[in-house]
């Protein structure tokens, strides 16, 4: 199903609703994606979700991708999904849910813009040059509004937003919750050692102490960019997906399968890296695949078949900085939790989904308490930051 409508009395501007990525123009959309920060927006790796069958009603994300032309061209476009269930969005609303359950609202089916199983920041929506980029959003949020209202949906919410841009959002209603990240992030190391020089010494000798455990440990590294990587890898990348997220029975986060990984190269080749461990023989004992683009890189999928003290640290940290250093990456988000990363160098930073409820009483609800989960969201942030093992100006 599509929807084609009119959203600007001149007419000049008209807005679709699609039900899937082979629908759009791929040149069309990449000409907004492309320029993005995202790697996740692009068309590519939207498509292969919706074609892998990871997204689709049967996984309980429906697309219903929205885009706005200007004539023949497209002027701005965002990915979204009507959700019944929240699984897989990484911005756990369990407390509006139950306001919802308490106030005897229905609080599914709402409509999520964000990529999903993907909790990266850098959604928005994407905008070509020459437009004036306020108009574009302010004509895309009130369609928003209009198609949830008319279809019941309790409310839109945008995850893991570009920071900027959720000030925008902000400005047509939407009320901002802030979320806590980690990023390490590049001045400009020479090298490994360097970047290690700005730890205290302690930290200093703990992390050298997990990396020479490698060595004794007969564990060496290979990392392979998109094109390099071998073949059959992204099957065995795929097996240890499935091997860590099972350790976390009914908490696990399985949304992708076997066919998203195998077509990933072929797709996206030019976005990612495959770090692989290796133990005195041919067959990986562990792998973690990452996702970059320009001068960012993004920790995604990790896994071992082999319990390896400190392995995961050097396969989905030490790696993957040594790399950035070497190729000039500035920033590298590894992915949310973990409360051990701060001490590998990944420092915390807020994050933010925007939200509206067409509830008056929910919108009130939210109004009136997100307020004080981002007071203890910053909190945190500061109390981890507190925490930071850098080294002190008088040590050595």
């Amino acid at each position: 199903m599509s929807r084609m409508e009119s959203i600007l009395s001149s007419g000049e501007y008209t807005l679709t609703w699609q039900t899937g990525m082979e629908e759009i123009d791929r040149s069309a959309w990449d000409a907004l994606a492309l320029p993005a920060e995202s790697p996740f927006l692009e068309w590519d790796w939207l498509s292969l979700l919706e074609r892998s069958g990871c997204v689709s009603r049967a996984t309980e994300w429906m697309p219903l991708h929205l885009t706005l032309w200007h004539k023949e061209e497209m002027a701005a476009a965002a990915p979204m999904y009507v959700r019944t269930d929240s699984s897989g969005e990484f911005v756990f609303d369990h407390i509006w849910q139950e306001a919802s359950r308490q106030l005897g609202i229905e609080y599914y089916p709402k409509l999520v813009g964000m990529t999903p199983f993907t909790p990266m920041p850098g959604y928005r929506f994407l905008t070509a040059p020459g437009y004036d980029e306020d108009e574009l959003i302010r004509a895309m949020s009130h369609a928003v509004d209009r198609l949830c209202q008319r279809a019941g949906f309790s409310g839109s919410h945008f995850h893991f937003v570009d920071a900027k841009w959720s000030a925008k959002l902000r400005r047509q209603g939407y009320g901002l919750w802030q979320h806590q990240g980690f990023l390490w992030e590049n001045p400009g190391y020479r090298d490994f050692d360097d970047f290690l020089s700005r730890f205290s010494s302690r930290q200093r000798k703990t992390i050298r102490r997990e990396r020479k455990a490698m060595t004794r440990a007969g564990v060496t590294f290979s990392l392979y960019r998109g094109d390099e990587i071998p073949h059959g890898a992204m099957d065995r990348m795929y097996d240890f997906y499935l091997r860590t997220n099972r350790q976390y029975g009914p908490w696990a986060c399985l949304h992708l399968n076997r066919a998203f990984f195998r077509e990933l190269p072929e797709r996206c080749p030019g976005r990612l890296l495959l770090v692989c461990a290796y133990q005195e023989e041919d067959d990986p004992v562990a792998m973690a695949l990452l996702v970059h683009k320009g001068p960012r890189l993004y920790g995604r999928y990790w896994g071992s078949r082999r319990d390896i003290p400190y392995l995961h640290f050097n396969t989905c940290f030490y790696q993957p900085i040594e790399w950035a250093i070497r190729n000039g990456i500035q920033t590298f988000d590894p992915g949310i939790g973990g409360a051990h990363k701060h001490r590998r160098g990944f420092r915390p930073v807020p994050q933010f989904s925007v939200h509206t409820f067409y509830s008056p009483i929910l919108q009130q609800v939210f109004q009136a308490y997100v307020p004080e989960l981002n007071r203890m969201a910053r909190q945190r942030i500061r109390a981890i930051k507190e925490e930071m093992p850098w080294r002190r100006e008088t040590e050595d």
